[in-house]
Order: C-alpha cells, then sequence, then structure tokens
C-alpha cells in the first residue's frame, strides 16, 4: 500500500467513526413566573371595574377610565329618594369641597353612586345635584343595576350581615377617598364634620397635610 493510500484509508476510517452530531436548537429564555403586577394595576383589577355608567348631565362613562383613573378622588352611595343618611352626606360633601378648593389647589373630583339605578334616571340625579347646589368636579352616576351593584361590592360598601346589606335604606354611609395613580386609599363616616373629612381626605394629597405646621 502506498503512502497515498494509506492515508486516504486513515481518513475514510477516522470519518466513519466520528459520530454526527446534530445542532441543538437554542430554547428562548421562560420565565418561571408572570411579571409582577402594580399596586396600581391590583387595585383596578380587583376594585374598579371599567363599567358603562351614565352622569347626571346625561354623559356616557367608563367608571374606571372617565371617572377615577388619574384622579383623587371621593366616592359614595346615595339614592335621590333617601330619607336617611343622604342628604347629610351630601350636604358635608358639599361643605368639604368648598373647603377643598379654598385651602387645596389639586383638584379633588366627587363620585357619587345610586343604588337604585331602577328609579335615579339622569334627569332625577340631576335635578338632585341642583337642588343640594353641587358645583364642578362632582358626578352622580347612574347605570345598570348588575353594574351597579358590581361596584358597590368591589368598592367595599356592604354589611356582613345579608338582610340589612339588601336593604337600600339602610345602605353605607361611608364614603371612599384616594389617590388612585399612588394607590393611597382610605375611608371615613359620611356624617363627619366637614373639617374632619378635609383632613382626611388630605392624608392622600401629597403636599403638607392639612393642619401640620407650615
Amino acid at each position: 500500500m502506498t503512502n497515498y493510500d494509506r492515508r486516504k484509508w486513515v481518513r475514510l476510517v477516522t470519518s466513519a467513526a466520528t459520530p454526527v452530531v446534530a445542532a441543538r436548537p437554542v430554547l428562548a429564555q421562560v420565565p418561571q413566573f408572570a411579571p409582577p403586577l402594580s399596586g396600581r394595576e391590583i387595585m383596578r383589577q380587583r376594585h374598579f371595574p371599567n363599567v358603562p355608567l351614565t352622569t347626571h348631565e346625561g354623559h356616557n362613562v367608563r367608571f374606571y377610565d372617565d371617572l377615577i383613573k388619574d384622579k383623587i378622588v371621593v366616592l359614595n352611595l346615595m339614592y335621590a329618594d333617601c330619607e336617611g343618611i343622604c342628604p347629610t352626606v351630601t350636604l358635608n360633601l358639599v361643605r368639604t369641597q368648598k373647603l377643598l378648593k379654598e385651602r387645596i389647589k389639586t383638584p379633588v373630583h366627587i363620585v357619587s353612586l345610586t343604588v337604585n339605578p331602577q328609579e335615579d334616571t339622569p334627569q332625577k340625579l340631576n335635578d338632585y345635584a341642583k337642588m343640594h347646589e353641587v358645583i364642578g368636579n362632582w358626578v352622580f352616576a347612574t347605570g345598570a343595576p348588575d353594574d351597579l351593584e358590581i361596584l358597590r361590592q368591589r368598592l367595599g360598601f356592604t354589611d356582613l350581615n345579608p338582610a340589612i346589606d339588601k336593604d337600600k335604606s339602610s345602605h353605607s354611609g361611608m364614603i371612599r377617598y384616594g389617590n388612585e395613580p399612588l394607590s393611597l386609599w382610605g375611608g371615613c363616616p359620611g356624617n363627619t364634620p366637614p373639617e374632619w373629612m378635609l383632613k382626611e381626605i388630605s392624608f392622600v394629597i401629597p403636599g403638607p397635610r392639612i393642619g401640620d405646621p407650615s
């Protein structure tokens, strides 16, 4: 066997003995967990369903997108024919709103949701607002009964006693207030004196607290 033939034979044997390794596909890095949600997004998903509503001025709006997103807001429940706590809460909010405009530059929006949408039409709510001399940055809203019930429950305006909870005349007299962008929320009784309510709401407004030394 010549040297040429020997070298050719070695190359053939070597190539036959060498296993062919297939290239492995490069797999994308798959995260083990979904990315964490911000506190603001968690609050939105849990408590602020974006249901359609109609304001006392006849505007069609979405609860989250149009009434609370990017706002400092006060929320309460009411209905126009209420002879219980509603008029007291509305009067307190009227007085508190005036104090807010006098002492705080940041706009504060008030949203009053009816618990009797079957009867509280936009016109009826508009008459109610005029009767109480309600001014700007305040919306009275109605809508489909099921949507208002979802809002009532998700916002926490409920009673643990089912018999009390289904009675509209004994609905919650609490108010909720919050800074939606910062996810800061609190609550207080709706019959709280306006000066005290002003201090409560100021806790979610950036800047010096009402009553703190300047």
